[in-house]
C-alpha cells in the first residue's frame, strides 16, 4: 500500500510517530531510542523507522522543512497507515522575552502567515491547536530543572524574509517562538480527527542573538524535548 511518498506496507508504522524535520535526525533518534528499529521508508531520502520504546511501538520519520512538506507526510500517515498521533520534535527561535535559549516550548496553538489552513473552511480563520491529552503528557514529563513554556508559536513560510516590526508585535501578543511546520500539522490532524503536538527546543532568540546555539548544540541539546515527546506519544 505504498503512497507517492512512502514505500511502507500496512502495519509498518506504529500508532504514534515522532516527526523531526531532518530525516538524518530521525535516524539518530531511532538509533538512540530503538537500536533494533526497522527502516520502513527511504523514498526521497525521507527516512522512517519503527521499533519499540519500553515495550511500546513507536515510529520516527522526517517531515522535511516547511508546511507543504509536513502536510504531505502527515496526510499520508493519518489517512493510509493508521497513525493516530504525530508529535513534531524540533527547534524554534524564541520571541517572547521570558523565553531563553535551551528552554522547551510546547506549542498549544500555532499562528501562521501561510495559506495552508486558509483554504480549509472558506470564510473562517481556522485556529490550529494541539491535542490537550498530548500537551498534558508532555508537560508532566518535563524534569523539574527544565524550564518549559506552554503557549502559541508562529509557523512561517519564509526562513530569511523578515517583515519590519512583525517579531516585536508577535512578542507583544505573547507568541513564544517561530518555527515552520506546526500550524499545518495541527490542521491535518483536525481534518482526520487525529492527535498532534509540537515540542520544541529554543535554539536561538530572534530578538537577542547573544546566546544562540551552535549547529552542534542544536543536535545535542534536544534530549529533554525528545523525552517529553516520547511521553506524549505513549500517554
Amino acid at each position: 500500500m505504498a503512497t507517492p511518498h512512502i514505500e511502507a506496507q500496512p502495519g509498518d508504522f506504529a500508532p504514534a510517530v515522532l516527526m523531526p524535520g531532518d530525516p538524518l535526525r530521525a535516524q539518530r533518534i531511532a538509533k538512540m531510542l530503538m537500536p533494533d528499529a526497522k527502516q520502513v521508508n527511504g523514498v526521497r531520502g525521507m527516512l522512517a523507522f519503527t521499533g519499540e520504546v519500553n515495550g511500546k511501538p513507536l515510529s520516527v520519520m522526517g517531515s522535511g522543512m516547511g508546511q507543504p512538506s509536513i502536510t504531505i507526510y502527515a496526510t499520508e500517515l493519518f489517512s493510509q497507515y493508521g497513525v493516530e498521533r504525530i508529535i513534531r520534535v524540533g527547534t524554534c527561535g524564541g520571541i517572547a522575552p521570558q523565553v531563553q535559549v535551551g528552554d522547551a516550548v510546547v506549542a498549544l496553538g500555532s499562528h501562521t502567515d501561510s495559506a495552508m489552513n486558509t483554504l480549509r473552511i472558506p470564510g473562517v480563520h481556522f485556529s490550529a491547536v494541539a491535542d490537550f491529552e498530548l500537551t498534558r503528557a508532555a508537560v508532566e514529563a518535563a524534569p523539574a530543572d527544565q524550564k518549559v513554556h506552554v503557549g502559541s508559536v508562529i509557523s512561517r513560510d519564509h526562513f530569511y524574509l523578515s517583515v519590519e516590526g512583525q517579531l516585536e508585535n508577535l512578542s507583544k501578543y505573547g507568541v513564544l517562538g517561530v518555527e515552520m511546520e506546526s500550524a499545518a500539522l495541527y490542521g491535518v490532524a483536525a481534518e482526520f480527527g487525529k492527535q498532534a503536538l509540537t515540542v520544541l527546543t529554543v535554539s536561538d532568540h530572534l530578538l537577542d542573538h547573544s546566546k544562540d546555539m551552535s549547529a552542534e548544540e542544536r543536535e545535542t541539546k534536544f534530549h529533554t524535548a525528545l523525552a517529553m515527546a516520547v511521553a506524549a506519544a505513549h500517554c
